[in-house]
């Protein structure tokens, strides 16, 4: 029960820091608020090199929390 806890916390440590890795794909609240010309929610944005890897690695990480969080209830 307690390694799996810990397993749990690593993968949570994980998930924080890929998605500070990443950067941002929109102007932020500011542009939701005010409308900003550049701001298009259904563009299509595709993601290239290190940026599709880390996204990729993102997804994962984040099944992974999901599933282990879900285990860790139960046990």
């Amino acid at each position: 029960m307690e390694a799996l806890q810990i397993v749990l916390l690593v993968i949570s440590g994980i998930l924080i820091l890929l998605t500070l890795v990443q950067g941002g794909k929109s102007q932020g609240a500011s542009g939701a608020i005010t409308g900003g010309s550049k701001m298009n929610i259904f563009a299509k944005t595709k993601e290239r090199g290190a940026e599709k890897i880390i996204s990729i690695i993102t997804m994962i990480v984040g099944i992974l929390f999901f599933l282990f969080g879900i285990l860790a209830s139960y046990l």
